[in-house]
């Protein structure tokens, strides 16, 4: 919706001073807001950059906009509002990673829209010549921006369905979908160059702009399906990175600074944590954005029986009485956490142990959840002290002197296949050496479901190993009542 309001100011050349002005100092409240967000402790000052610098460029753009009337940008942020808000009192904390995907895709097709509007009635955008025709550079920023924005929708409409579970989280592995896959883009590319040359107006030019806008479709939705459900979150922060270049794009056609940097603020600080948890995965950056080039049949983990092995299970009381018996208690949160909502019985939790004389921790993993931050989130809703939370590279050496791990709902972040089984979607992925602690709690719903990535686990069939059996919630508040 702020794309759209953006957008609507193309000015170009006609921008005035003042507004120029404030969109620089929107743009300064911007990388100040990105700075806040790097840590929990500057979080809540960086939303109030980042509000007040989006409040400025909105606020100047319906003050200088030339293409739109006043009553139907109100309409359309009205409309935009009364979804948002009800899309944000519906919507559950364990649906926020599919939520930030659908949003990502609504921002793509903003992008396209906005591309294929300005070049329908490019006048109205001015940016053409004398002689009424594109200029060249805008017909190459409309196809670029058109052939991101679709991009991020079609890829964005597959991250959504994978997250939600509408579609497998497995890979769906094309034949030949490299060549397809390179040979799909440089044909966009091609169409591009070749629109970007083209003269006059007419249906070869009409139907040059229309392929790129289809073949951008497809090659989304074939980049994202080879992509397994263990590199989801890096797939989200990659479509978030593109969305803002899509963004950026459509700012350079429009000639709005406050697009063209928020659009290049995006784009980059997606990119880079891209990059960071690809490398924090051990995955290639370069693989990952190619559509799992590095995947193959072998580990989908979908079809196989698995083998009943004896396990060990538990129940509350035990559990409870051999965390009271503890001095060093690391705690592995994951998605299993999120659905039942058991951050704030954790919490109680780990309150009774510290009063106690426990020493509790938390251990979270570049890709635990199904976003970047999903389990830090939940945790700071639940008032978790941050000086508790650890990253994998920081805790990871502390196994090794622990009492007990205490898992509760991960399972991929937590298995050694990741370090032993070559032919294991997760291969090359660091995770947590659990097996390494004292005693291990493993708090499943059951034994017959296996991580998102579709692999069994060699932690559940451990000596040490005991499995709570139970919904996460359930399971903490009756450890709780036992440790009273």
């Amino acid at each position: 919706m702020m794309l759209s309001v953006l957008a609507s100011g193309a000015v170009g050349a006609g921008t005035p001073a003042w507004a120029m002005l404030a969109y620089l100092a929107a743009g300064v409240l911007f990388i100040l807001a990105l700075r806040g967000l790097s840590s929990p402790q500057t979080s809540r000052a960086g939303n109030r950059y980042g509000m007040i610098g989006m409040l400025i460029a909105v606020v100047t753009t319906l003050v200088t906009h030339d293409v739109a009337t006043l009553p139907e940008i109100g309409i359309a942020m009205f409309l935009g509002g009364v979804i948002g808000v009800t899309v944000a009192r519906k919507i559950a904390m364990t649906a926020m990673p599919e939520l930030v995907a659908g949003f990502h895709s609504l921002v793509g097709l903003a992008a396209v829209v906005v591309g294929l509007a300005a070049w329908l009635d490019p006048a109205s955008f001015g940016i053409t010549d004398s002689a009424g025709q594109i200029l060249t550079v805008s017909r190459i920023e409309l196809g670029l921006g058109i052939a991101i924005g679709a991009i991020t929708f079609s890829g964005s409409v597959i991250a959504f369905l994978k997250l939600s579970g509408r579609m497998s989280g497995n890979p769906i592995l094309l034949p030949m979908r490299h060549f397809i896959n390179l040979g799909t883009l440089l044909a966009i590319l091609g169409m591009i160059a070749a629109y970007a040359v083209s003269g006059a107006a007419g249906a070869g030019e009409g139907q040059l702009i229309i392929w790129i806008t289809v073949a951008a479709f497809i090659i989304g939705f074939l980049l994202i399906i080879p992509i397994g459900g263990a590199d989801m979150p890096v797939v989200v922060s990659m479509l978030n990175s593109y969305s803002g270049w899509a963004a950026a794009a459509m700012g350079f056609t429009l000639g709005n600074t406050a697009m063209i940097i928020t659009g290049a603020l995006v784009g980059s600080s997606g990119a880079i944590l891209s990059y960071i948890m690809c490398k924090a995965m051990n995955r290639s950056f370069i693989s990952v954005i190619a559509g799992g080039f590095g995947a193959d049949d072998s580990g989908s983990g979908d079809g196989e029986p698995r083998e009943q092995r004896p396990y060990k299970q538990g129940s509350a009381a035990d559990a409870a009485f051999m965390l009271e018996q503890a001095e060093n208690v690391i705690i592995i949160p994951g998605y299993g956490m999120a659905v039942a909502q058991a951050q704030h019985a954790l919490r109680e939790m780990c309150d009774l142990l510290e009063e106690k004389g426990v020493s509790v921790k938390f251990a979270i993993h570049p890709v635990a959840g199904r976003m970047p931050g999903h389990m830090n989130v939940l945790l700071a809703e639940a008032s978790v002290d941050y000086d508790k939370v650890f990253e994998l590279e920081d805790i990871n050496s502390e196994f090794a002197q622990a009492d007990v791990a205490f898992i509760i709902g991960a399972n991929d972040v937590v298995n050694p296949a990741a370090k032993t089984d070559k032919s294991s979607p997760i291969y090359g992925m660091p995770v947590f050496d659990v097996d390494k602690a004292k005693q291990v709690f493993f708090i499943k719903r059951s034994m017959g479901g296996v991580g998102y990535a579709g692999v069994d686990n060699d932690v559940f069939y451990m000596d040490q190993t005991m499995m709570l059996l139970s919904d996460a919630k359930k399971m903490v508040e009756e450890i709780v009542k036992s440790i009273d």
